[in-house]
């Protein structure tokens, strides 16, 4: 797994005022044109696309220059493929939320995407205020896994785990306060803050600051922490 102590800080963009900054990487120039049309297009202004890149190599030294909040990162690109290169983004300093930019979810991609600290998938044929949506919901700390991606996850990390990584797995969320571990195992679930709110008989804010705690105990990011609880084979808090 990659250096999980770079987490990405979530953009509360009310308080900023500034559009989402993101860089658009794929080898195919129409998409990165496509993408860059729609992001500055049909946004609002809520989003920029300040950079297109044709491969990893490149898509990496750009952000390590400009700094965008987000990167759509393809996968199968010359110079090496998109989820190493987010390895790589996410190792950086500073790093941006990756998003993985595809048309389709091979097996195992998104296991390795996510293990690489990519937050989600974005898809070439989704509409353009969903793709918009997905890139405002990364930066606002919600993992931006569709309905497949979520299924193929959990299926690749209840499958076939060695004993040790499990039990490490529990030993690190054995680290947590008991309402930060009921945090973050409703979390694992794909349960919103609102939802865990609920499920723990608290507000809001008091989950949310549950799952930050958490967070930041485990210097992991929320799909990295929803790896962790998949690997320890817990069953579901509160129930």
């Amino acid at each position: 797994m990659p250096d999980s102590s770079s987490v990405s800080p979530v953009i509360d963009r009310s308080t900023t005022g500034r559009p989402i900054t993101v860089s658009v990487v794929d080898d195919d120039p129409m998409i990165c044109q496509a993408m860059s049309m729609i992001l500055n297009d049909y946004s609002g202004g809520r989003v920029t696309v300040v950079s297109t890149s044709g491969n990893g190599r490149d898509a990496v030294e750009r952000a390590r220059a400009e700094h965008p909040d987000v990167v759509l990162m393809d996968i199968a690109m010359p110079g090496g493929d998109g989820i190493e290169a987010t390895a790589r983004l996410r190792r950086l300093p500073d790093p941006p939320h990756v998003l993985i930019l595809t048309s389709l979810s091979p097996k195992d991609t998104v296991e390795r995407a996510a293990e690489a600290g990519a937050e989600g998938f974005v898809s070439k044929t989704d509409a353009p205020e969903e793709i918009i949506d997905r890139i405002i919901g990364a930066c606002e700390g919600r993992p931006q896994y569709n309905p497949a991606s979520q299924r193929q996850l959990l299926a690749d990390l209840h499958a076939h785990r060695p004993l040790t990584r499990r039990d490490e797995a529990r030993a690190l969320l054995d680290t947590l306060s008991e309402r930060e571990r009921q945090a973050v195992l409703l979390a694992a679930e794909g349960l919103t803050n609102q939802e865990i709110a609920e499920r723990m008989f608290t507000s809001e804010r008091t989950a949310k600051a549950h799952l930050s705690s958490a967070s930041e105990k485990l210097c992991m990011s929320r799909v990295q922490i929803a790896q962790l609880v998949g690997r320890a084979d817990l069953p579901s808090p509160l129930d």
